[in-house]
């Protein structure tokens, strides 16, 4: 029988990604200066006020508050009118030295000893539904609001629109698993204020289903695209007016989007938030690294769809076992558990190992905290980062380095594919 299976994403301008976004700032700057920093940064924003708390080791110094402003004005709360805007809220700073009974677990004499900066388990999920192999729910409910954000910032199109703005998609498949039409999809939008609701929400209406999702399906592949329909269901801006947003409508906290920050309820989560913490901490590094796994199996034709387990004691160099779930979609006489035996053999996931394969002591974060941080584009960028004394550092940055595909010759020859 088939069924129905939802994701949703948050825009930039949602209060929790607001707090992700700074958060992911910070650590940015940190190890600009200082690539061994040890950071765990939390970020609460709320009506006109950001307070930033956490556990820095490092050797470099920074304006957190300036970094704070930068980034709330980049995401486009610049205006009184939204209360909360870059130029006139609050920061209060609340960062302290990081407990050196913490420390003495993760830094050793030989960095490739480095213990794990925290206990728990990781997970990473790769299916072969879409080009990026990402679950499609949630990467057309993220591929909506990007398209969204490029509306407001262009501001020709559609002029009302204001930074906070959630999506959802619900997507129909078949008893085999594969998608066979969008059944719904669901936009909140804040907005400008209008003098009449009844015009507002006719118009909110007309230009998200007549201008955005025609821009959006406009950028999709064939395959994509054929899942739209004339019987779609949307509900835009089903509670009506929404105007008051952003920080001042409702508190943001950095690590409270963690599903939309991954897989959009596919395949599993450990429970650990990303942003805000420097890749010595597991629940970053290692869910980027079990990502690069699944993705790499899934792209070398090992399955059609992975989940890939790993977990850690808190000091302790190697993890406490890999697991790998195929879902029944390996092609080939394999168990998962010999999957999974032969990853340990493919893949080190030492927490040293993996800073290293994937080159996460970069300042590659801020990229990561709006829109997911999987299934995203490999790039190199350049980037300039300056200190309260002047001093100014440009770096040329790989970003999202779990998303490529350089492993797959790799796990071919391990499989004999």
């Amino acid at each position: 029988m088939a069924y129905l299976f939802t994701s949703e994403s948050v825009s930039e301008g949602h209060p929790d990604k607001v707090a992700d976004q700074i958060s992911d700032a910070l650590i940015d700057n940190f190890l600009a200066f200082d690539r061994e920093s040890k950071v765990a940064c939390e970020t609460l924003v709320t009506t006109g006020q950001v307070m930033l708390a956490g556990e820095v080791k490092s050797t470099t110094y920074l304006d957190v508050q300036k970094i704070a402003r930068d980034t709330i004005n980049k995401i486009g709360y610049t205006k009184g009118e939204y209360m909360f805007d870059g130029n006139s809220c609050g920061v209060l700073s609340a960062i302290h030295e990081q407990s050196e009974e913490i420390n003495q677990g993760v830094d050793r004499g030989n960095k490739e000893e480095q213990g794990a900066g925290d206990q728990g388990m990781m997970f990473g999920y790769a299916t072969n539904e879409t080009e990026n192999f990402m679950p499609l729910a949630l990467d057309l409910s993220h591929r909506i609001l990007k398209e969204l954000a490029e509306l407001r910032r262009e501001n020709k199109d559609i002029t009302y629109l204001r930074p906070d703005s959630k999506s959802q998609v619900t997507i129909e498949y078949s008893d085999d698993n594969l998608p066979q039409r969008i059944d719904a999809i669901v936009v909140s939008t804040q907005h400008d204020d209008f003098a009449d609701d009844d015009t507002m929400l006719a118009k909110i209406r007309k230009d998200i289903v007549e201008i955005l999702i025609p821009r959006v399906v406009a950028k999709l592949p064939e395959s994509a695209q054929q899942l739209f329909n004339d019987d779609i269901k949307y509900h835009i801006n089903p509670t009506g007016k929404f105007v008051i947003g952003g920080p001042h409508g409702d508190t943001g906290l950095t690590g409270r989007k963690i599903i939309v920050d991954t897989y959009g309820g596919k395949g599993a989560h450990g429970g650990g938030a990303f942003s805000g913490k420097d890749p010595s901490k597991v629940d970053r590094s290692a869910a980027y690294a079990t990502r690069h796994i699944a993705k790499n199996l899934v792209a070398a034709g090992v399955a059609d769809e992975i989940l890939v387990q790993v977990s850690y004691a808190i000091g302790v160099v190697e993890p406490m076992g890999i697991f790998v779930d195929t879902y029944g979609t390996c092609p080939f006489n394999l168990t998962d558990g010999e999957i999974a035996e032969k990853v340990s053999e493919i893949f080190d996931m030492r927490p040293f190992a993996i800073e290293e394969r994937l080159k996460l002591r970069s300042p590659m974060y801020s990229e990561t905290a709006a829109y997911g941080h999987m299934g995203r584009t490999n790039e190199t960028v350049t980037k300039t980062f300056s200190q309260p004394n002047g001093e100014n550092v440009t770096l040329d940055v790989e970003l999202f380095t779990w998303e490529k595909l350089d492993y797959v010759d790799k796990v071919k020859k391990a499989f004999g594919l």
